[in-house]
């Protein structure tokens, strides 16, 4: 429960949800922290994005996209984990390890 929780939660508190939810249960079980970790990667990532497109003079007409991304990845991830399957969230960088 715990596992989907960090990846729904993250749909509308984004970065904070996660950003609690790695604090609060990252030492709850393997599989739990898995998906607070994966959860809290993802959410750091997709703030790197925004903020390079926000920058970026291109970028602009492109920030329509990763919204998009974002919301398909962390239902899928949701759905992932009350399958009870590790999921890893693709084109993501691992800032957080442990």
């Amino acid at each position: 429960v715990w596992a989907v929780a960090a990846q729904l939660l993250a749909i509308p508190f984004e970065f904070f949800a996660p950003l609690i939810g790695y604090l609060a249960l990252n030492n709850k079980g393997p599989f739990i922290s898995h998906h607070v970790r994966e959860s809290l990667n993802f959410g750091i990532t997709m703030l790197l994005v925004m903020v390079i497109l926000v920058i970026s003079i291109v970028g602009w007409l492109l920030l329509w996209i990763p919204p998009i991304y974002w919301a398909i990845m962390r239902i899928f991830a949701a759905i992932k984990a009350s399958q009870g399957e590790f999921f890893k969230y693709p084109l993501t960088l691992r800032l957080v390890t442990k």
